[in-house]
């Protein structure tokens, strides 16, 4: 290919960028949800000319939509291979190691998932197990809080009003009567005359 001819190819690609950016603002094309129809339709099409220039398959499959809205359904929810919903126990853990040492790169984290498409597995992480981890670290903490009073409770009688406040603040129940219980003073109360 000479360079006239990819520069007018890339020219070309942009006015046809422009051209779908223009009939997006414009409403020309669909929004919304697919229909069994436009998804097989779609679906024929690819069957005939492959899974590549989705605005060429756009175009051919007479549907009023986008190359990438085609493009996004075919790899979510149309490619014959893929599995949708019901994650094992299994593909969970891993799912959480992975994001423990990948992050948010759903891509790389469903290429370890046959069949999985990393939209999938955003949307799990997002809706179910980013919610279970955090309640699991809650419990852990909780957890932790109440080992730490136990271990002040074993070292000695000091540390025993800790563990008490430790256990008072976990409760949040206090006895009002021990709070102000003022029979050790005696009977002239001095450190109230300081405030009156």
């Amino acid at each position: 290919m000479t360079e006239e001819e990819s520069v007018k190819r890339k020219v070309s690609q942009v006015e046809g960028d422009i051209n779908e950016a223009e009939n997006m603002r414009n409403g020309g094309v669909n929004k919304g949800a697919w229909t069994a129809e436009e998804d097989q339709k779609l679906a024929e099409v690819i069957a005939i000319h492959g899974a590549k220039r989705w605005k060429s398959i756009a175009a051919e499959a007479g549907l009023n939509r986008c190359g990438k809205s085609c493009r996004l359904r075919w790899l979510n929810y149309l490619r014959p291979n893929i599995k949708r919903g019901n994650i094992s126990d299994q593909e969970e853990d891993l799912i959480l190691r992975l994001h423990k040492l990948l992050g948010n790169r759903w891509s790389l984290i469903a290429g370890r998932l046959p069949g999985r498409t990393d939209n999938e597995i955003k949307n799990y992480w997002n809706s179910h197990l980013s919610k279970k981890l955090n309640l699991q670290s809650e419990r852990e903490s909780d957890i932790l809080k109440r080992k730490v009073c136990k271990r002040k409770v074993d070292t000695g009688s000091r540390e025993e009003e800790t563990s008490q406040e430790c256990e008072n603040s976990s409760n949040l129940e206090y006895d009002v009567d021990n709070l102000f219980d003022f029979s050790n003073e005696g009977p002239d109360l001095e450190w109230m005359s300081k405030f009156l």
